[in-house]
């Protein structure tokens, strides 16, 4: 079904990120994986290509524009790559809107260049070792002592956590168990800074070339001119920016499943068994007639949460749908594409079977599928 919600200026963007892709990434995946990141310097190529920062103001260096469609065709086509790449997506609509709608002006002046070239690498420190998806949980404190903070604590499962140069730190900043959700603030941690140390760098069963590290903060000074956002509401900070995370993640899990699709279907109109195309037996026959209906219907609905953006309209009930729906869809479509290859799925010269394990961590990372339903189900008053 054709998609009617990019532009002209969407799909030259889509080009460009293509090519990007095909000349800076694709030659380098298999050292890339074997290392367990991405060069730094690619992140300053994705600046230089126009694949950073479409929101950040042109005085910044940014796009200075706030559609997030074009957010949405990197994100699309990182996915349909399909291999090791840079985090864009971490960086574009995770990171960016904390600075964009949080920072001081000296906090912009400081920072948003070095984002919007990709010469500054970002990263959010929320999961510890004990405190996942309930955020009550976390441990990480901070003290006020005269003009800084002082910074200790554990994180784990921090994505971009080695190649990072500023870490948003989610931390409790007031002791009281009677705080609440008012208890936590967002500080800024940068590379260098005595105490900051980065752990180990998490050997993950798929997203190989992502760089996935723990954070230790050790009495680490962190100076008051690093809070972002207000004191007590760094808990109201994040969740002002979960709607776009999770479209994000959305977007990614059923263009990434489209492209695995698009693959296995060329696959079993080649592969014969008994002397004929697989893809022909009716079985195979239904069950790739269901995939391709559930993707077309899944990209309708992300089409009208983009649109929903543009318009200033999307909910955060609207983006948890996105979010699970879409990523428990994705799981689903790799897997019946595994099945298809038969023994070949297994093989990990076949994109479907890395796909099988890059994709898994979706209906976990954002707010699992659980979270999201549960999120949906109070919104109905239940």
């Amino acid at each position: 079904m054709k998609r009617t919600v990019f532009e002209s200026e969407h799909e030259q963007l889509r080009a460009t990120a293509r090519e990007f892709l095909a000349r800076e990434c694709a030659p380098h995946v298999e050292k890339w994986e074997a290392d367990g990141q991405v060069d730094r310097e690619v992140y300053k190529k994705a600046g230089d290509a126009g694949l950073l920062g479409f929101n950040i103001p042109e005085e910044f260096g940014g796009g200075g524009t706030d559609d997030f469609r074009f957010n949405a065709v990197v994100v699309e086509e990182f996915a349909r790559f399909g291999g090791a790449a840079p985090g864009l997506s971490l960086q574009n609509d995770v990171l960016v809107p904390y600075f964009l709608n949080l920072a001081d002006d000296e906090q912009r002046k400081r920072w948003m260049p070095g984002i919007a070239t990709g010469e500054t690498i970002l990263a959010v420190a929320m999961t510890e070792p004990g405190a996942g998806s309930d955020l009550a949980g976390i441990k990480t404190s901070a003290r006020l002592d005269g003009d800084h903070y002082i910074l200790n604590g554990n994180k784990t499962f921090i994505s971009a956590g080695i190649n990072s140069d500023l870490v948003v730190v989610v931390c409790r900043t007031n002791p009281d168990p009677a705080a609440g959700h008012k208890a936590f603030s967002l500080l800024v941690v940068e590379r260098g800074m005595e105490g900051f140390e980065r752990g180990r760098k998490l050997d993950k069963m798929g997203l190989k070339a992502q760089d996935t590290a723990e954070l230790h903060f050790s009495d680490v000074r962190v100076p008051v001119e690093n809070l972002l956002g207000e004191e007590g509401r760094g808990f109201y900070h994040l969740m002002a920016n979960l709607p776009s995370e999770r479209l994000s993640i959305g977007l990614g899990a059923i263009a990434g499943a489209r492209a695995v699709f698009d693959e296995t279907l060329q696959y079993v109109k080649d592969r014969k068994a008994f002397g004929q195309p697989i893809g022909s037996f009716q079985h195979n026959r239904f069950t790739l007639a269901e995939m391709s209906t559930e993707l077309d219907i899944a990209e309708q609905y992300i089409d009208r949460c983009l649109r929903a953006v543009v318009d200033g309209e999307l909910t955060a009930v609207d983006a948890a749908k996105n979010k699970w729906w879409c990523t428990e869809l994705a799981k689903k479509v790799i897997d019946q594409c595994v099945q298809l290859h038969g023994g070949y799925g297994y093989m990990n010269e076949y994109r479907v079977a890395r796909a099988y394990t890059d994709s898994r961590i979706q209906t976990i990372f954002g707010g699992t599928t659980e979270i999201m339903k549960d999120l949906i189900g109070r919104d109905m008053g239940l």
